[in-house]
């Protein structure tokens, strides 16, 4: 019973000891993996500048690290870990390839994945992170498994128009249609007459000046609604002097209005989209927005011609007198 119990006790120590120097060993291994910093010495002007130099450059760069790529004190290591990597790794083609990796990597998970997400948002498909890179994977593999590099791109295109078109249904369909709505009956109301372009006007006052032309600089006072009576804009916003620009340099419909239009005349104006922004998304103006403009035209803003100038005067010759004979 004795020879069994020491022998149990000769086992566990043996065991205790291989454990302490497994642990040793690990400690040590662990020790010997960690880097060796070199001190740096300066010994001339060069080292100095160079040294100096290169600190210089990090001036904000961890604030910039940290705001566009979330590295902080916390991952600081692997950066400078990284860093050091690819300054050592040179100017050989497998390092050159490494950090062309990185960088497109980066440039299509922050920049080019998440405006083509969006693009399809709304819309009856959606945009898959893992399905997109691995498109992008095998393109460069040359895979043409599923689609061959031209016809991946066709595909592509044609889901997008398609795929915009009906997001724009879903988004602004309605807009647009209350647009319709307004103008169909607008246009039976009292003194509203429709051009052969569909713009609708009224002559709120009717003007006895000049006509303007295209090219010239119109004077205006405004004021810009929706057909919900939401106003977007108005020449009072922008100071007390009337709006300045050229009669050809503003959306169609106002073009067309303001060379009809008597200087001294106040209309209100009634927009189809397609004679306004059409499609475009201007902030408060929804796409294929019907527009309402209270428009009245101060003046031409002509340019001054200069006078001819005048002849200079000039003293007239002197007569010689002949003497009589």
């Amino acid at each position: 019973m004795k020879k069994v119990v020491l022998l149990a006790l000769a086992v566990v120590a043996s065991a205790s000891f291989c454990t302490v120097d497994a642990k040793k060993k690990k400690k040590e291994e662990v020790k010997a993996e960690e880097p060796v910093v070199v001190p740096v010495e300066l010994k001339n002007g060069s080292d100095s500048v160079s040294y100096a130099a290169g600190m210089s450059v990090t001036n904000g760069l961890a604030a910039f690290l940290k705001q566009q790529h979330g590295v902080d004190s916390a991952t600081m290591a692997i950066f400078i870990k990284s860093f050091e990597e690819v300054i050592n790794a040179g100017d050989s083609p497998e390092a050159k390839a490494k950090a062309a990796g990185v960088d497109i990597a980066n440039q299509l998970r922050s920049r080019m994945l998440p405006g083509i997400k969006n693009e399809f948002t709304d819309s009856p498909d959606s945009i898959i992170s893992t399905l997109f890179y691995r498109g992008f994977i095998d393109a460069m593999k040359q895979d043409t498994t599923h689609f061959k590099q031209q016809v991946a791109e066709n595909y592509f295109r044609q889901k997008q128009e398609v795929d915009k078109k009906a997001k724009e249904e879903k988004l602004y369909g309605p807009n647009r249609d209350a647009g319709i709505q307004f103008l169909k009956e607008n246009a039976a109301k009292d003194g509203v007459i429709t051009t052969a372009s569909g713009l609708q006007y009224k002559v709120l006052v009717k003007g006895e000046g000049e006509v303007p032309q295209k090219t010239d600089k119109v004077l205006v006072n405004y004021e810009g609604r929706l057909v919900d009576g939401t106003v977007f804009d108005a020449s009072a916003k922008h100071g007390d002097k009337p709006a300045s620009f050229r009669a050809d340099q503003v959306i169609k419909g106002w073009t067309e209005a303001l060379t009809m239009m008597p200087v001294g005349s106040k209309w209100q104006l009634y927009i189809p989209q397609e004679l306004a922004y059409g499609e475009r998304n201007m902030g408060n103006i929804k796409p294929y927005s019907t527009l309402i403009f209270d428009v009245e035209l101060v003046g031409i803003d002509k340019p001054k011609t200069a006078e001819p100038a005048k002849p200079a005067v000039s003293a007239k010759p002197a007569t010689k007198k002949t003497a009589k004979k």
